[in-house]
C-alpha cells in the first residue's frame, strides 16, 4: 500500500528508533538461535499469566519481537518487515502531529492493550482443556492418562509413567496427577505472542480517525481508497477472522482488534479532553 502524497516525508525519531529497536532484536534473534539455540521469545514473547515462563515485563518486551525462523527451517522475514513497513507509511505521519512523546505512549498503550485483550481471548480458548486436566487430576484412573499419552510429552516421559503405573497401581493418583501438573505446564508454556502488530492496528486506527479522507493506494489489488473505508474494512475483517478461526491460523487477530479498541479508547480520551491534533 501506499500513500498517493504526503507533506510528511521525513523519517521521524521515535519510529525511527522503534524501527532500530525492532530489527536489532530480530537480528539477535537469529544469532541467539543459529549460534547457541537460545529462543529469545521464550523469555521475552507474551505468556499466559498462569505460565510458567510467564513474567509481567512480557506485556512489553513481546511487542519488540518478531517471527524469524519457520517450522521447516527457513528464514521468516515478512512479519518485521511489514510491521515495520506501516509503522513508517503512518507512523511517522502520526508522530509529527501529536509530538514524540504523545506517539510514543500511543504505541505503548496500544501494545499493552493489544496484550489485554489476546490473553483474555486465549484464556477463552485454552479453559476447556484446563477444566479437562483439572478433572482427570481429580478423578486419577489409567483411561484418564491414556487420553493424554503421546500428546505433549515426549515419548520418553509418557514411557516412564506408564512404568511408573504398572509397578506402583496403589500410587496411581500421585503418578496421574503429576503427570498431569506436566501436561498443563507444557500446554500453557506453548502460547507465546510476539509482535508489534497490535500497536501497528491501533496506528492504522489512528491514521484512519485523524486523516479519513486521505487517499491509500492498495497494492493487491492496485485501486484508490479512503483511509476510513480501509480502517473499517480492515477492522471488520479482523473480527471475521477472529470469530471464525479463533487462534487456530497463528495469526492473532484479536490482538489487532484489542490494539484498535485501545486506539479508538484512548484518542476518544484526548479529544474529550481537549487535544486531538
Amino acid at each position: 500500500m501506499s500513500i498517493g502524497t504526503s507533506p510528511f516525508g521525513g523519517l521521524t525519531p521515535v519510529v525511527k528508533n522503534l524501527i532500530i529497536i525492532n530489527v536489532l532484536f530480530y537480528v539477535a534473534s537469529l544469532v541467539l538461535f543459529s549460534t547457541f539455540g537460545i529462543q529469545i521469545e521464550r523469555h521475552l514473547g507474551l505468556h499466559l499469566p498462569t505460565a510458567e515462563a510467564f513474567n509481567p515485563a512480557q506485556f512489553v518486551t513481546y511487542m519488540f519481537l518478531h517471527a524469524y525462523y519457520s517450522p521447516s527451517g527457513g528464514i521468516i522475514f515478512a512479519h518485521l518487515f511489514f510491521n515495520m513497513f506501516a509503522l513508517f507509511m503512518f507512523g511517522r505521519m502520526l508522530e509529527t502531529v501529536w509530538g514524540p512523546k504523545r506517539f510514543l505512549l500511543y504505541y505503548m498503550v496500544t501494545g499493552v492493550g493489544a496484550a489485554l485483550i489476546h490473553i483474555l481471548t486465549q484464556y477463552i480458548e485454552v479453559a476447556p482443556m484446563l477444566d479437562a486436566i483439572a478433572h482427570d487430576m481429580n478423578n486419577a484412573s489409567p483411561e484418564a492418562l491414556k487420553s493424554f499419552l503421546n500428546k505433549a510429552l515426549p515419548a520418553a516421559v509418557n514411557n516412564e509413567f506408564t512404568r511408573l503405573i504398572n509397578e506402583n497401581p496403589e500410587n496411581l493418583k500421585a503418578i496421574v496427577s503429576e503427570y498431569m501438573i506436566k501436561y498443563r505446564d507444557l500446554y500453557l508454556n506453548s502460547f507465546v505472542t510476539v509482535g508489534a502488530s497490535g500497536s501497528v492496528f491501533g496506528i492504522l486506527l489512528a491514521f484512519g480517525m485523524l486523516f479519513p479522507n486521505t487517499q491509500l493506494m492498495l497494492l493487491f489489488p492496485p485501486i484508490p481508497i479512503k483511509a476510513k473505508y480501509f480502517v473499517i474494512i480492515y477492522g471488520a475483517i479482523e473480527l471475521f477472522m477472529g470469530v471464525q478461526n479463533f487462534s487456530m491460523d497463528n495469526v492473532a487477530h484479536w490482538a489487532h482488534l484489542g490494539g484498535m479498541l485501545f486506539g479508538f479508547i484512548l484518542i476518544k480520551y484526548w479529544k474529550n479532553k481537549g487535544f486531538y491534533y
